[in-house]
């Protein structure tokens, strides 16, 4: 019976000691049971001399399935390059929380195991797209799994803008910024900021004002098909940004426009057999367990 998945690559944080030795374990212990092993060439040489060491791009064209080391920082980054790919993503979790990281780094064998034999659940996770408008015209524009937010660019203070869906007016705004998040992003930093958490598969987006002038405005959920415009007010002095996943930032002027929407991309998400997102929350949240 051919494998589900043949040729694998392996991408983790550059220069980090205990991803550097879960990456050699996994790639002695896949080459052991005969897989196709590609390499992202930013931990190539960590791992071994004789790998085959690629870009983030090749490896989405060539590879069945990545297997990300590291925390959701390293998951995000690869998830906006490989979402473009038909390729499976998997994490094992060598950061903080980890919401999207399923397999410990100690003993990730049995799980792995189980899944290269094709006992594995998919999830698809939706992204989005931000884009910034000058004078009618894109300046410039990246996706996000998580969320994107319009904040000043240098020192936290409170700005101006308008909010509208569908291009219909919502509200005008004084914050210190407005976080755009996804039901993937909604356990991060829209959670911090006082937002509702989504279960992954709503069709949604939660918009979360960061600090706002007034007591009376609260996050909003909308539908993910949804097209969000916020107009920066002219009377800001400061140049502002659009951070995207906290990776990738896009500079905005005053009087800019910023196009939020969903994007034609899809995370594609491969769980262990029986993975539960309610387990996840109440052991990443501290949550209480059942009681009887």
């Amino acid at each position: 019976m051919p494998k589900t998945f043949q040729t694998i690559g392996l991408i983790g944080k550059p220069n980090h000691h205990g991803t550097h030795l879960t990456l050699k374990r996994l790639h002695h212990w896949l080459s052991m049971q005969g897989f196709d092993i590609l390499v992202e060439e930013r931990v190539a040489a960590e791992i071994a001399p004789q790998c085959e060491s690629v870009d983030l791009l090749e490896l989405g064209e060539r590879c069945d399935l990545a297997i990300v080391v590291g925390g959701d920082g390293n998951m995000l980054g690869a998830a906006r390059v490989l979402a473009r790919f038909n390729i499976g993503v998997i994490g094992v979790n060598r950061g903080n929380l980890g919401f999207l990281t399923d397999l410990p780094p100690d003993s990730f064998e049995n799980a792995l195991g189980e899944v290269l034999d094709g006992s594995f659940e998919t999830e698809f996770r939706f992204l989005i797209e931000a884009q910034v408008h000058r004078h009618g015209h894109m300046k410039s524009s990246n996706t996000a799994v998580n969320e994107a937010v319009l904040h000043p660019g240098k020192v936290a203070h409170m700005i101006e803008f308008e909010v509208y869906i569908d291009d219909v007016f919502m509200y005008s705004q004084r914050a210190d910024g407005m976080i755009v998040s996804t039901p993937t992003g909604s356990t991060a930093y829209s959670l911090s900021a006082g937002g509702a958490i989504l279960t992954p598969n709503l069709e949604a987006l939660i918009l979360v004002p960061m600090f706002p002038h007034t007591l009376s405005c609260r996050p909003i959920v909308v539908d993910a098909c949804s097209k969000i415009k916020l107009v920066v007010s002219p009377d800001n002095g400061d140049s502002l940004e659009v951070s995207c996943d906290g990776h990738v930032t896009l500079p905005v002027l005053p009087g800019d426009e910023i196009l939020i929407k969903r994007s034609h991309e899809r995370l594609r998400l491969v769980h262990p057999k029986g993975h539960n997102y309610f387990h996840v929350l109440r052991s990443k949240l501290g949550w209480g367990s059942k009681l009887f």
